[in-house]
């Protein structure tokens, strides 16, 4: 991945672990860039994951639950479990009760408290156990690629100039703000247009299923964004309340937010299983 310009170099190398040479300029920029392609990010996790669990599903290795559990747990490796780490420090700094300077010193601290561990215990098990549900019922696959690419473009949304950040340092300083909001409506309807057409395409090849009941036909194409619209919106509104709390919003809420909303689209395709 060295031919990728600096924007993509660092939507890369800051939102997975993939091996991409570290962009020559860093700015804001070049952060809102990065951040303007994280349902990019999403896709191309999707990709690596959505590979081997189509291969194991259609061979009939493993049950549910375990492919659902190794999907998960390698997603946590391809990300640092850096967005895992937010949401256990968003949840020590909510369940505190305080506010403002004193939430975001709780949050800064390297240990976890019982808010974040039951956090992190709580939002896992829920993972697997929806993502199990979806590729037990035949379309997990299409259920992650909705899940990776819903919760990077919920990013998308946070990096907008609405939600001012918390810290003069950090991260959530150098992107808070830095996606204009014309190219963050862009990026949504860019995403929201090719998602449901890319997993109709897929069902159609005969690499995917589609839940019950749906058809490829313009039926399931809003189907699907009736089921994906709410489900992303839980983000945003997660985000809206942690910035509240805070005073603004910071690194660990952006990776709380993506864990907050892939599980929010996991749940609610399982449910329509």
């Amino acid at each position: 991945m060295r031919l990728l310009p600096d924007s993509l170099r660092l939507a890369f190398g800051t939102l997975t672990i993939l091996p991409v040479k570290p962009p020559t300029r860093v700015d804001r920029d070049t952060a809102g860039w990065a951040m303007t392609f994280a349902p990019l990010v999403g896709l191309v996790l999707a990709t690596l994951l959505g590979v081997p669990l189509w291969l194991l599903s259609h061979a009939g290795a493993g049950s549910p639950f375990l492919l659902a559990a190794l999907t998960i747990g390698a997603l946590a490796w391809l990300t640092r479990a850096m967005h895992l780490d937010g949401l256990a420090d968003v949840a020590d700094g909510l369940g505190s009760g305080r506010r403002g300077e004193d939430a975001l010193a709780i949050m800064k601290k390297s240990d976890i408290g019982p808010f974040g561990v039951a956090t992190l215990l709580l939002v896992l098990l829920i993972q697997v156990t929806a993502l199990a549900t979806c590729i037990g019922a035949g379309y997990g696959v299409l259920a992650l690629v909705g899940a990776l690419v819903v919760s990077r473009l919920a990013l998308v949304e946070l990096c907008r100039p609405s939600y001012p950040a918390a810290r003069a340092d950090g991260l959530g300083s150098v992107v808070a703000g830095s996606v204009p909001h014309p190219r963050a409506a862009s990026v949504y309807f860019v995403t929201l247009s090719w998602l449901p057409l890319m997993a109709l395409g897929l069902v159609r090849l005969g690499w995917a299923n589609l839940p019950a009941g749906w058809t490829t036909s313009g039926t399931s194409y809003l189907t699907w964004l009736a089921v994906v619209l709410p489900a992303l919106a839980t983000g945003p509104l997660f985000a809206r309340h942690a910035m509240r709390r805070f005073g603004g919003v910071t690194g660990d809420v952006y990776g709380a937010t993506i864990e907050v909303a892939f599980t929010s689209v996991l749940v609610t395709l399982a449910f329509v299983a």
